[in-house]
C-alpha cells in the first residue's frame, strides 16, 4: 500500500513565510481571491512576528492604535491611543482565531533559503533542520525588523555579566540595584530606558547620535468610547479615516517641502528644553540634523528619565568592553553589570542571510550586491519568478502606518497569482525594464525628500548611502500604483497543466479579476484611502 502524501511532500499553491501583520494579511487576501491551498511557515511556536519577539519594558506602537490594525478586521476596543505590545500581539492572535487562519500555519519552520526549479516551475523552501516545502508561489512576509543588529565592540566577548539585545529581552535578568549600560538611543531605548531608570542603581546610556523626540499624545480610551465605536462601525471607519488623513498630511514635509518641518523641529527642541534644565545635557540631546532625516520618535518620559541623577548620557562612544566594565571614547572606565543593546535591526541587509536562488542559479544576495536592492513596487524581482516580497525595499514609511502598505501589497499579490491562474500559465516574472523604470522613479523622488537632504546617515540607507527603505511620497500614491495588477508589467510563462502541481483544482480556480475593482481590504476603489488607511 503506497504511503500517503504528507503536507510537506505535496506541492502547494502558495507558501507564505512569517506570521506577523504581513503574513496574516496575505492569508486573508488570498482567501478572498479564492486561493486556499496555502501554507504559512512560522519560525517560532506562536504568531505575532515582531510583536511576539519584542517584549522589552514599555514596548508599544508609535502609530495611533486605530490605524495600526487591518482594515478588514478593525478593532474598536484598543485600550489606549497608542497600543502596548501585549495588546497588539493579542489582536493578531484574535485575527488568526476569528478568521480561522491557524489551519494554514506550520510552527517551528524557519526558512533558511529557497530555490527556484525552472523545469518544475516551483519554489523549494528550505527550513532549519533540513525540512523542505514546495509551492508554485512563494511570499516572503518576514518583514524588515526581525533580525537584531548587535555591534561588534572590542572585548564584548570578555564581558562576564548579562548582555542581550532589546528585541530579545532576557526577563530572567533582575536589573534591581545593577549598573546597566544601554548601547543605542533608537526607538526601543526611548521606551525601555524610562522603565528601568530608578530600578537599576545607575543607567549609562551610550549615545552615538541623538534622536528628535516629540511629545506622545497617549491616553487611556474609556470603555464608553470603545463601546460606542463597537456599536457604530461607520463612526469607527470615519475616525480611522480622520487619523489616516492627519498622518498622511505629514508626507508633505517629508517629501515635497522639508522646510515645512521647521515648526515641528521647533516643537521638538522645546520638548527637550522643557524637560531638562542642564544646558550640557540639552546640548548632548539636541540633534545637528534636520528633523525627519532619521525616524522621529515620540515619548513623554524619555527626557525626564535622562534628567535623573542616576542616569548618565555618554556621547564619546565605546572604546572597549572589559570583564565588568566599559571604557568610553574618552578613556573613562565605567563599572557595568548588565549590557543592553538597543541597536536596531538588519534592514537593508535583511535578506543577506537567506539563500534565495532564482533563475540561472543566481542568489538574491548576489543580485542585490551587484545592482542594489532594486524591485518593482517593492514586491517583485526580475529573474526570481513567482516570488513576492511584502515590505520589501522602499515600502517602509516615516509618516504613516506600514500596515496600510501591507494591505496594498497583499491584495496586489493575490491579483497577480489570480492572473496566472486566469491564463492557465505556470507563473510570471517582472520585466527587467519595468523593474528598472520603477526603481529609478522611486530613487528620483527620494532625492527631494528629507532623508536625502536632512544631513544625517540612518538605517534607511544601504552601505552605498542609497535609501533602500522608505517609500517616497504619499501612501495613497502607493495604493494607486498597486490598486490593480497590470499584466503588461510581467512575462507569463509555461502552462499550468505541465507544472508539477498537486493542488486541488478547486484551490486554483479561475478568479480572473477578483478584487481588481477594490481598494485595500476590498473597499470600493474610490473609498480605499478612507477604509484602508492602516
Amino acid at each position: 500500500m503506497p504511503e500517503a502524501v504528507t503536507d510537506q511532500d505535496r506541492v502547494h499553491e502558495v507558501v507564505v513565510v512569517g506570521s506577523g501583520f504581513a503574513g496574516l494579511a496575505q492569508l486573508l487576501a488570498l482567501r478572498r481571491a479564492g486561493i486556499t491551498d496555502v501554507v504559512l511557515l512560522e519560525k517560532a511556536d506562536a504568531l505575532g512576528g515582531t510583536w511576539r519577539d519584542n517584549t522589552y519594558p514599555g514596548c508599544a506602537c508609535d502609530i495611533p492604535s486605530h490605524m495600526y490594525s487591518l482594515s478588514t478586521v478593525p478593532n474598536p476596543d484598543w485600550s489606549r491611543s497608542y497600543s502596548p505590545q501585549p495588546e497588539i500581539r493579542d489582536y493578531l492572535e484574535r485575527v488568526a482565531d476569528d478568521e480561522d487562519l491557524r489551519g494554514h500555519v506550520r510552527f517551528g519552520q524557519e526558512m533558511t533559503g529557497a530555490t527556484w526549479d525552472e523545469h518544475r516551475r516551483t519554489w523549494t523552501v528550505h527550513t532549519r533542520g533540513g525540512r523542505t516545502w514546495t509551492a508554485r508561489f512563494l511570499v516572503s512576509a518576514v518583514g524588515a525588523l526581525h533580525l537584531p543588529k548587535t555591534p561588534q565592540l572590542p572585548g564584548a566577548d570578555t564581558f562576564t555579566g548579562a548582555s542581550f539585545h532589546s528585541a530579545r529581552w532576557d526577563h530572567d535578568v533582575d536589573l534591581r540595584g545593577k549598573q546597566v549600560a544601554v548601547i543605542g538611543t533608537g526607538a526601543s531605548a526611548i521606551q525601555f530606558v524610562p522603565q528601568i531608570a530608578g530600578v537599576a542603581a545607575r543607567v549609562q546610556l551610550y549615545q552615538r547620535t541623538p534622536a528628535w523626540v516629540l511629545p506622545k499624545g497617549d491616553r487611556p480610551l474609556s470603555g464608553a468610547r470603545r463601546g460606542f465605536l463597537a456599536r457604530h462601525p461607520g463612526v469607527h471607519r470615519a475616525y480611522r479615516a480622520a487619523v489616516y488623513a492627519a498622518l498622511e498630511s505629514r508626507a508633505i514635509g517629508f517629501h515635497a517641502n522639508p522646510a515645512l518641518l521647521k515648526p515641528v523641529e521647533w516643537l521638538a527642541t522645546k520638548n527637550i528644553e522643557r524637560s531638562i534644565d542642564d544646558p550640557e545635557l540639552v546640548a548632548k540631546l539636541t540633534p545637528d540634523y534636520s528633523i525627519g532625516c532619521k525616524r522621529i520618535l515620540v515619548s513623554n518620559d524619555y527626557y525626564p528619565a535622562l534628567a535623573r541623577p542616576d542616569v548618565d548620557v555618554v556621547t564619546s562612544g565605546v572604546r572597549e568592553v572589559r570583564a565588568s566594565s566599559i571604557v568610553d571614547g574618552d578613556g573613562v572606565e565605567h563599572d557595568v553589570d548588565v549590557i543592553i543593546y538597543a541597536t536596531g535591526f538588519h534592514v537593508t541587509d535583511a535578506y543577506d542571510g537567506l539563500e534565495i536562488t532564482g533563475r540561472g542559479g543566481r542568489t538574491l544576495r548576489e543580485t542585490w550586491a551587484a545592482e542594489g536592492m532594486a524591485t518593482h513596487l517593492g514586491m517583485t524581482v526580475s529573474d526570481f519568478p513567482n516570488l513576492f516580497l511584502l515590505l520589501g525595499p522602499n515600502t517602509g514609511l516615516g509618516h504613516n502606518s506600514v500596515v496600510f502598505m501591507i494591505e496594498c501589497q497583499a491584495r496586489w499579490v493575490a491579483q497577480a497569482i489570480t492572473a496566472v491562474h486566469a491564463r492557465g500559465m505556470g507563473g510570471l516574472d517582472v520585466r527587467a525594464e519595468v523593474q528598472q523604470r520603477s526603481n529609478a522613479a522611486v530613487q528620483h523622488r527620494l532625492q527631494k525628500g528629507i532623508w536625502t537632504r536632512g544631513g544625517c546617515t540612518s538605517w534607511y540607507l544601504d552601505a552605498a548611502g542609497v535609501n533602500r527603505t522608505i517609500w517616497p511620497g504619499f501612501t495613497v500614491r502607493y495604493w494607486w500604483e498597486t490598486r490593480r495588477f497590470d499584466p503588461t508589467d510581467v512575462e507569463f510563462f509555461g502552462r499550468a497543466a505541465d507544472a508539477a502541481v498537486t493542488a486541488d483544482a478547486s484551490d486554483t480556480a479561475d478568479t480572473a479579476d477578483a478584487g481588481d475593482a477594490a481598494g485595500p481590504g476590498g473597499a470600493p476603489a474610490a473609498a480605499a484611502p478612507v477604509g484602508a488607511g492602516s
